[in-house]
């Protein structure tokens, strides 16, 4: 087995081993991984953080050993600002995005002196402070960052940033945490999760308080949402509809 971390800001992870091929998440500075299968160009890559599987460009991998690998998990510092940089020697910098793990720069010889989020104080109310770095967020399928994100890696970022871990994508998160039963049971910083016509999960947001929630469509926006679902301020009509409450913290 091989291991990997990821060196640069920001690396997309593919369902094929092509360029061309759909980016389903990405990998931001520090995460690290197994490497499952090698080709001549392309690893394909569990991310240690939430299992998840997919391609990267084997120029984009930095090898690790598998000692380094298991000291990652116990080695979790989140960037707290939208865009910070680490320092990889006098002369150049790296940019990195809100949620990349900074910690991972002893590790790699670099040195980084911004502020960072560890969770282990967690509050409801930060929750939503590390949501609104991403309002206004452009939507993009597989993104985790500031400068593109989908509804569940928004969710996922904001909750890893604040030391509890959801998986990637919203089927996956909905199965997690405790179920609530209506709208006036949430608290900040829950989740809600909404289905298609065929009863498929397809949407997640964070609530906010005051019936209001937080999501990535088409942007990172805050809409109203009530028992039917998602009200669009803009257009005044539903965009989601309603399937299932979730709390993951105490």
């Amino acid at each position: 087995m091989q291991y990997g971390i990821c060196e640069l800001s920001i690396v997309p992870v593919r369902s094929e081993a092509n360029d061309a091929s759909e980016m389903v998440t990405q990998l931001l500075y520090g995460d690290h991984f197994k490497i499952i299968e090698e080709r001549k160009k392309w690893v394909r890559i569990r991310i240690a953080f939430d299992h998840y599987e997919g391609w990267i460009d084997k120029k984009q991998a930095k090898f690790i050993t598998e000692e380094i690998y298991e000291a990652c998990h116990n080695n979790a510092a989140y960037s707290a600002d939208l865009i910070d940089i680490v320092n990889l020697n006098e002369q150049q910098v790296l940019s990195i995005c809100a949620g990349s793990n900074v910690a991972a720069s002893q590790i790699l010889n670099h040195h980084f002196e911004g502020r960072f989020q560890t969770g282990q104080n967690f509050m409801r109310s930060q929750l939503l402070d590390t949501a609104m770095l991403y309002l206004n967020a452009p939507y993009l399928w597989g993104g985790k960052t500031p400068f593109g994100i989908d509804c569940s890696g928004l969710t996922q970022m904001v909750y890893k940033t604040n030391g509890i871990m959801l998986h990637r994508d919203a089927s996956q998160q909905a199965l997690q945490g405790q179920t609530l039963s209506f709208i006036e049971e949430t608290q900040i910083g829950d989740l809600a999760f909404f289905d298609n016509q065929e009863g498929n999960i397809i949407h997640v947001g964070i609530m906010m308080g005051d019936n209001y929630i937080i999501h990535a469509h088409g942007k990172v926006r805050v809409d109203r949402i009530d028992h039917t679902g998602i009200f669009n301020v803009d257009t005044r009509t539903y965009s989601h509809q309603l399937r299932v409450l979730k709390t993951y913290a105490n």
